[in-house]
């Protein structure tokens, strides 16, 4: 008997997939059960920088391009039900400003946006350093 995924991958571009989908929608329910957060359901959805900011300026009410934008649907005492909008624009960019393969960084910016819906905030110093920490223990660990 096989369980039904929790993760749901959507592509807004032509042209662009994931690989190992299965490997990662199984990576990624196991880091919630790691951070003891319960999920119900949670969609990336993988667009342009032209689609993102459109969200960006819409729901947040800011006007810059982003990587990723995080909406936790559900109660904060609930199963997570969220969705994770990414820019593969950003991410390219981003993976050449910082020297690392696109691989790397689209799997950072994905954990990135799943410690987000497991409750951890990046907006002082000290939250950022604890999920950029994060972030690159499920790197290591999923990329080994």
């Amino acid at each position: 008997m096989t369980s039904k995924s929790k993760v749901y991958f959507f592509f807004e571009r032509k042209g662009f997939s994931l690989t190992n989908r299965l490997t990662l929608k199984k990576f990624i329910e196991s880091i919630f059960k790691t951070e003891k957060r319960k999920l119900e359901t949670l969609n990336f959805v993988f667009v342009s920088d032209k689609k993102l900011l459109e969200i960006n300026r819409q729901y947040l009410k800011h006007d810059y391009f982003t990587d990723i934008i995080s909406f936790e649907l559900s109660h904060p005492e609930m199963p997570v039900v969220g969705d994770i909008y990414i820019s593969i624009d950003r991410v390219k960019e981003n993976a050449v400003s910082l020297g690392v393969s696109f691989k790397s960084e689209l799997h950072r910016v994905i954990f990135h946006g799943v410690l987000h819906l497991c409750g951890f905030g990046d907006k002082s110093k000290k939250e950022a350093g604890l999920i950029r920490e994060k972030e690159n223990f499920y790197l290591q660990k999923y990329l080994r």
